[in-house]
């Protein structure tokens, strides 16, 4: 068995300037990423107005598979035209650790 996270820091337009704003922005890409079948929630920089930091969580019994659903997760809020990835943080759990 294995476990894969993501963790992906993104910047917001300018325009979210409230949190209802952010969450505004923040609320559709989590959804898609659930379509994925994985765990996703906003995960960090919850009180800063144009950043937000998503982590997305994958269970397989594969590691090659796990990689394959971050790597699609990633192409997903990489596309999202409104938001900017400045980075992902990736790490992979097998069952020696």
């Amino acid at each position: 068995m294995y476990t894969a996270t993501a963790v992906f820091d993104l910047l917001l337009p300018g325009d979210s300037r409230s949190l209802k704003a952010k969450r505004s922005y923040v609320r559709p890409i989590v959804a898609a990423l659930r379509r994925f079948e994985v765990s996703a929630a906003e995960v960090g920089a919850l009180d800063l107005h144009g950043r937000a930091e998503l982590g997305v969580a994958v269970v397989a019994a594969e590691a090659a598979h796990a990689r394959e659903v971050l790597d699609s997760c990633e192409r997903l809020v990489a596309g999202r035209p409104e938001i900017e990835l400045l980075s992902v943080r990736r790490r992979l759990y097998g069952g020696d650790d």
